[in-house]
């Protein structure tokens, strides 16, 4: 499921420019079963199956000791802590990510309670499996290593970015490129005008009527967000 993604654009820029690096570890090569089993039913029924704690933690500790540098676990499941704009940029800043990408009816318990991973879900609603995330995760991550985009400003004025003062946390304002006037519809004159100070302001303004309008719940997110982020990185020890 990877291939496509990891040999694409901004995730293929970086691997080329040698800012990042990707292995891919399939946990059927870990299990001792000789069917490579990786799941099993639950203990106390119910439907699905869970995949085992053998296969994994094998796989986490042996994936660890092919590379010196210390690696932060991060486990892809509803269960995690939202994903934001704030957790990919401190995600960034460390030497390694492990991301384990569960299936099926989700982790045997004591999989958390021996890894002690990060745990991280992209949004509340049910997927196929935690691969996907995965993605979503390199992806915000990736792009934010200085020199993986072209212009090393081009994340700073998007949604959800917190430091940048026209955004401030919410969403990107609008934008505009030629024609100057396309189906009775005009460029606001004030992006014409030079003023770049008058710009800033204005783009700080329509960004916080459309996320009022659209996201109120971001206004006060950044700084919860963090400090939600900062508790879980202590409660597991990254």
């Amino acid at each position: 499921m990877f291939a496509g993604v990891l040999q694409a654009s901004i995730l293929k820029r970086a691997a080329a420019k040698g800012l990042a690096e990707y292995h891919l570890h399939q946990l059927r090569d870990y299990t001792h079963d000789p069917h490579r089993k990786v799941d099993e039913r639950p203990y106390g029924g119910g439907p699905g199956m869970v995949l085992m704690c053998q296969p994994v933690v094998d796989a986490v500790r042996q994936v660890e000791q092919m590379d010196p540098r210390p690696a932060t676990r991060i486990l892809l499941c509803p269960q995690g802590t939202r994903f934001t704009q704030l957790q990919a940029k401190e995600l960034c800043g460390r030497q390694r990510l492990l991301l384990i990408a569960g299936h099926y009816e989700g982790f045997d318990e004591r999989i958390r309670e021996l890894l002690t991973p990060l745990e991280i879900s992209i949004g509340d609603y049910v997927l196929s499996g935690g691969e996907i995330p995965a993605m979503v995760v390199l992806d915000g991550v990736i792009r934010l290593i200085p020199g993986v985009l072209g212009d090393q400003e081009s994340h700073c004025g998007e949604s959800f970015t917190a430091d940048d003062p026209t955004i401030a946390g919410g969403l990107e304002y609008p934008q505009y490129t030629r024609p100057r006037s396309f189906l009775g519809q005009s460029v606001p004159e004030i992006l014409l005008s030079g003023d770049h100070p008058a710009i800033a302001a204005w783009r700080a303004q329509r960004s916080r009527e459309k996320t009022i309008r659209r996201r109120p719940d971001l206004l006060a997110a950044p700084a919860a967000n963090l400090m939600n982020f900062a508790a879980e990185k202590e409660n597991t020890g990254a």
